[in-house]
């Protein structure tokens, strides 16, 4: 029951770690942080479909997918992270305002803190949503640092977006990635007092 309790609190802190790397830092300068957001804006150029709905589109397929590879314990961790991580970027957004003086340090410092936000999650046997999903499961099957996979699937698809994002926006989305999956991977490998080793909690198929 502690050991629950402590995965759940860590989940929280994640997630919310998450959300304040996303909503002060990134999203203020327009940079996407990772490649779920860059497919719902494909879907709202070839489809016209709405933002909002496409990112829960995209979300809901992979928890779906997530359901059936990962088992039911794994999928409601996230289930709760994502919740906590929409719910924190909505209140910030909301009744936080921050000077943002400059991008590159509004950059480094929304990286470093999602980062942390998503190894978090990974490491107490969870995950971001969107692209973390297809990174895990690649990671698993093949043996590959998560964050790793998780930078060459988002590149991917910022390269596709950029027909509709301006071109120094996909750059810096290229920094915010190669910073945050640095972190993502420090954390999940790091030793740390509190949790000895990883917990993702695969399915065994």
């Amino acid at each position: 029951m502690k050991r629950h309790i402590i995965t759940y609190l860590l989940l929280l802190i994640g997630a919310v770690f998450q959300g304040i790397g996303m909503s002060l830092f990134l999203f203020p300068h327009d940079i996407p942080s990772g490649g779920a957001a860059g497919l719902a804006i494909l879907l709202n150029y070839f489809f016209r479909m709405p933002l909002g709905f496409g990112l829960w589109i995209v979300n809901f397929i992979f928890l779906t997918v997530a359901l059936k590879y990962f088992g039911y314990s794994w999928t409601m961790r996230t289930m709760f992270a994502v919740t906590i991580t929409s719910v924190t970027v909505s209140l910030l957004t909301t009744f936080v305002s921050l000077s943002h003086t400059h991008i590159i340090i509004d950059l480094v410092m929304g990286s470093v803190i999602f980062g942390i936000g998503v190894g978090l999650l990974i490491r107490n046997g969870a995950s971001s949503g969107g692209m973390v999903i297809p990174a895990l499961m690649i990671s698993h099957s093949y043996r590959i640092r998560p964050g790793r996979v998780m930078f060459f699937i988002n590149i991917s698809i910022f390269l596709l977006t950029s027909i509709v994002i301006y071109w120094k926006i996909i750059i810096f989305a290229v920094m915010c990635q190669w910073v945050s999956t640095k972190i993502i991977d420090f954390i999940i490998e790091v030793e740390f007092p509190i949790f000895s080793s990883p917990s993702i909690g695969w399915r065994k198929k």
